[in-house]
């Protein structure tokens, strides 16, 4: 069993950045995919980035391709994501999911954490 949390989330005006973090408990994930998912009030949740066990592969959503770069720290059990130059339309609660594949993250993963809320003012 891995528990996840999430860290980071908050207000922020546009154009500015956040640091999330997604730190895990239980056992190690060290060998899977992570990967950050949003939700969005009235909306579906989608993916929004994902990371190889060896960090060598990381795929994004168009939308944040550019702007946001998630990262992972094997040693410490935490996956980043690094979210720059922030629109309104990010706004939404983001939560890291661990997968049971090494690659990619799927529709259905593993484990998810609870979330925490991104919130970017205009």
């Amino acid at each position: 069993q891995v528990h996840l949390v999430e860290s980071g989330g908050g207000l922020v005006q546009a154009g500015g950045s956040l640091r999330l973090s997604c730190a895990a408990s239980g056992r190690t994930f060290s060998r899977n995919a992570v990967g950050w998912f949003r939700q969005a009030p009235g909306k579906e949740r989608e993916f929004v980035a994902s990371i190889s066990w060896s960090g060598e592969t990381t795929y994004y959503v168009d939308s944040v391709k550019g702007r946001f770069t998630i990262s992972r720290d094997n040693a410490k059990n935490t996956v980043y994501l690094q979210m720059n130059s922030l629109k309104p339309e990010d706004t939404a609660v983001y939560y890291c999911a661990v997968d049971q594949s090494k690659f990619i993250v799927t529709t259905s993963p593993l484990y998810w954490g609870q979330g925490t809320q991104v919130t970017v003012s205009s």
